[in-house]
């Protein structure tokens, strides 16, 4: 299968190229045109995007999202691989399902599916799952999430069967007896509206815990990697930055939701801004942001957590926590932070970061690079339309606004995924 994409730019250029896309692989720059020719639209090429935090529902929860609808809103938003969480129904603890998600994704022609499996069986932290096993059907990582690890034994035992694995270890970093019934960020909000607080000593003091696991091994010559997700306050991040000084394997990243919004927005008593962990102050987002440039934030995901529209009606207290977005991404870090951070390491925190996190290949348009590639048109600006989502999940904090840089073309493995009509 031959593709040719005309009409591009790459970045850091003004002049317009053509890409030659040949049997899933980048075949050359300004070739003569063969196979399906592709107006770009004089959009912008870059890598595709890599998501290491989405949630997909499927198996089990299909009314809130399935492999179809997310990974063809993945492809909407830019992304050639997602990592998909495993706290599904059943669990993802079993090689089967794991081989059976690979297996259905795969005949989807929509983003790459890399499955994360649960740490513990049934995810519920007491025991390791066949964490071999699920390696050796596809997992891509292992994590809890939606679940945190209280058990610091089992979670040292599973970093060291993931280290021998070449694996990651990824962790919902909240101390479930501090969080308690908190809702929403503790502080001044959430006294002032009487909303159970979720103080920010939750997340610093499980990562402070699980950094303490990792230095222990480190010192014994058993190094391990550690990602921790969605950290969301200045504290926690405090202590990353002080692991990675210390030569510690501790990653982290940060989601566009805990930049852009704050614990302010819970004024409204609306659930469509209930998160874990929670929004945070203005001035945690502001050092988050701080720590995107100085590169102590590892790398960029969403935590895509679809829901329905009925769950997420509920009363504060009662609905589920998580936002869907991974379809505006890119054109909301894009249009809110493309100034202070500039495209390249929006870019990077986006492409090449997550894959430095997972140890993958850094992804390049290179000619005989695999062609995972979105083309995206950074000018143009376009309301954000929620009924016009892929996601199953058609509302979004941000409905109405209006950002640029919005996806025009993705291609995974040299066939085309998602094209803007």
């Amino acid at each position: 299968m031959t593709i040719t994409i005309t009409n591009i730019k790459r970045t850091g250029s003004d002049e317009t190229t053509s890409v030659t896309i040949e049997n899933g692989v980048i075949k050359g720059w300004n070739l003569p045109e063969e196979g399906e020719v592709i107006d770009g639209r004089g959009g912008t090429v870059v890598p595709a995007l890599i998501e290491l935090h989405a949630h997909l529902r499927e198996p089990g929860q299909t009314q809130k999202e399935d492999l179809a609808s997310g990974l063809a809103a993945a492809a909407a938003g830019g992304y050639g691989t997602v990592v998909c969480m495993p706290n599904t129904s059943p669990v993802i603890d079993d090689p089967g399902i794991v081989r059976s998600l690979l297996e259905k994704a795969g005949t989807l022609g929509q983003a790459r599916l890399r499955p994360a499996a649960a740490l513990t069986r049934g995810q519920k932290g007491d025991e390791l799952a066949e964490l071999t096993y699920l390696k050796g059907a596809g997992a891509a990582m292992f994590t809890d999430d939606g679940r945190t690890n209280e058990n610091a034994r089992v979670l040292r035992l599973g970093l060291e069967t993931a280290a021998s694995l070449g694996m990651v270890v990824s962790v919902h970093a909240e101390d479930a007896s501090l969080r308690a019934d908190g809702v929403m960020n503790e502080g001044a909000v959430s006294e002032a509206i009487g909303v159970p607080g979720n103080p920010a000593a939750a997340e610093a003091a499980r990562v402070a815990r699980d950094i303490e696991i990792v230095a222990g091994l480190h010192a014994q010559g058993r190094p391990v990697r550690l990602h921790v997700q969605h950290l969301s306050t200045a504290r926690a991040l405090d202590l990353v930055r002080d692991a990675k000084k210390r030569g510690l394997g501790v990653t982290c990243e940060v989601c566009p939701h805990h930049l852009t919004l704050t614990d302010e927005a819970l004024r409204s008593f609306d659930a469509i801004y209930k998160v874990a962990p929670p929004l945070r102050t203005q001035a945690d987002a502001e050092y988050l942001l701080e720590g995107l440039k100085d590169g102590s934030v590892d790398c960029i995901a969403t935590d895509h957590a679809p829901h329905t529209r009925a769950e997420k009606e509920r009363d504060l207290l009662e609905a589920p926590s998580g936002i869907a977005y991974i379809e505006l991404a890119f054109p909301l870090m894009y249009t809110r932070f493309g100034a202070s951070l500039g495209l390249e390491k929006i870019l990077e925190l986006m492409t090449a970061a997550p894959a430095r996190v997972m140890g993958w290949p850094e992804p390049t348009l290179d000619a005989g690079a695999s062609a995972d590639l979105v083309v995206l048109d950074l000018d143009t600006e376009r309301e954000v339309k929620p009924a016009e989502f892929k996601s199953k999940a058609k509302f979004t904090p941000w409905a109405g606004e209006t950002l640029k840089g919005w996806p025009v073309l993705t291609v995974v493995d040299g066939k085309v995924a998602y094209r803007r009509e």
